[in-house]
């Protein structure tokens, strides 16, 4: 069990992780070696996951979510295996942990009286700058 938040534990059965050769500058150990990680979870069938947190986790990730539902998660970052993997997971972690983090409520707010008066009266000595500045024949408004 991989643990995440105090409420949200993953089984470890639900990630699949397979290894791809990596794209790029490297040489012959790009072209020999599948470093590369390719981790795949299953966000829409996860039993570890609450609902509000699946559908936050879609709305995060994007297009790294199939239309099954499926996270894909690259990492090709380091040179060897381990690293990569260990990328990965801490990849998919950060994405839980920032999908259960629920979203601040926005209350609506209004300006106050103050702000307003201080508002149109900005505007009004504004204006009146303007209007000194135009010839002498145009200020008899």
């Amino acid at each position: 069990m991989i643990r995440v938040t105090k409420d949200i534990s993953l089984n470890e059965d639900e990630i699949k992780v397979e290894f791809i050769r990596s794209s790029g500058p490297g040489g012959q150990n790009v072209n020999k070696v599948a470093t590369a990680v390719q981790l795949r979870f299953d966000v829409a069938n996860s039993p570890s996951l609450p609902e509000d947190v699946r559908k936050r986790i879609v709305i995060i990730a994007g297009k790294r979510v199939t239309e099954d539902g499926i996270l894909i998660i690259s990492a090709r970052r380091y040179r060897s295996q381990d690293k990569n993997r260990k990328d990965a997971s801490d990849r998919l972690l950060q994405l839980i942990l920032r999908a259960a983090m629920k979203p601040k409520i926005r209350r609506k707010t209004k300006p106050t009286i103050v702000s307003k008066q201080k508002r149109l009266e900005s505007k009004r000595h504004r204006g009146q700058i303007k209007k000194t500045r135009r010839p002498i024949n145009a200020v008899a408004d």
